[in-house]
């Protein structure tokens, strides 16, 4: 039985089918995908790929266009989105991952599919990356393990208001933090600002780093909230939490900061909010070690 070729002209429909398919040195197979996965992987410019729709909003003949052999898409999706990718044709990959777990198998699965002209080197680089991930991850978790676990509210859209994906609520407790509510579900304003969160972060779809918290925070009348007057309201990169690949560990690495400024240093695409409530880092540092001190000791406390 003649072995099946590897795909050749992948279209990807949303900026995590990307980043993996860089983690994994295959973006020279890579016809097509969207202005977002630009955004987040410049190195794309340099493949000649054309520019299509995303899995929100796809069009079949955009992805007719590009000649694919295999389109790879991710969440988000509509139903007409879903009708478009189906219309088109080509053989097609759909992926809806929820949880870090999903995350790291979508990754493989994607290495699996598109393969590699030596056996089995694609998954293997893609099983390296993921234990590279987990790795990351669990340095962050056994560093904060001892530490105070502040109520952390995260929203990944702002109206209505739309909780974190549950991959995110993951990363809030691997940073050492509680995540607030319900992954991925709605909430209102009057609920958030009644659960008292020792830190708001917003991370919008789409937004990048644009989210205006000065504007939101005073638009819901959360200035009397504990993270406002303390000034532990921040934005995080849309990309960093929202893209279910190797991207996560930058958000991981900023909600760190975000939730325990005492121990981490604040990354690149984390943004603190400004004006009369504001703290500077150092403030926060100081007032996290402060609350640190005033703990009780526990016998056997780890890091």
């Amino acid at each position: 039985m003649p072995e099946k070729p590897l795909p050749r002209r992948v279209v990807s429909l949303q900026p995590s089918i990307t980043v993996t398919l860089r983690d994994l040195g295959l973006l020279d197979r890579l016809a097509a995908c969207t202005k977002y996965c630009v955004d987040i992987c410049p190195e794309v410019r340099q493949t000649g790929c054309t520019i299509v729709e995303d899995s929100w909003s796809a069009k079949a003949e955009q992805i007719l266009a590009a000649k694919p052999d295999l389109v790879i898409a991710s969440v988000p999706y509509q139903l007409e989105s879903l009708a478009e990718i189906i219309k088109a044709g080509a053989p097609c990959l759909c992926l809806s991952p929820k949880s870090l777990a999903d995350v790291y198998q979508d990754i493989l699965t994607i290495a699996r599919v598109m393969g590699a002209e030596e056996p089995g080197a694609s998954e293997q680089r893609a099983l390296t990356l993921v234990e590279r991930m987990q790795n990351e991850i669990e340095a962050v978790r056994r560093k904060t393990s001892s530490a105070e676990k502040p109520l952390v509210y995260c929203e990944e859209w702002g109206k209505p208001l739309i909780l974190s994906q549950h991959w995110v609520a993951e990363l809030v407790e691997a940073a050492g933090g509680r995540f607030y509510g319900e992954p991925g579900k709605h909430t209102t304003e009057e609920e958030v600002a009644a659960a008292g969160s020792d830190v708001i972060v917003a991370a919008w779809c789409g937004a990048g780093d644009r989210v205006p918290l000065e504007k939101i925070i005073a638009r819901r009348g959360w200035e009397q909230t504990k993270a406002a007057k303390n000034g532990r309201v921040y934005c995080i990169n849309d990309e960093f939490l929202n893209t279910p690949a190797s991207t996560l560990l930058q958000g991981l690495h900023a909600l760190a900061a975000a939730v325990h400024p005492e121990m981490f240093a604040m990354p690149p695409g984390l943004r603190q909010i400004t004006g009369k409530n504001a703290c500077a880092p150092q403030d926060l540092k100081t007032r996290a070690e402060a609350a640190h001190a005033s703990r009780p000791a526990v016998t056997g406390a780890g890091e």
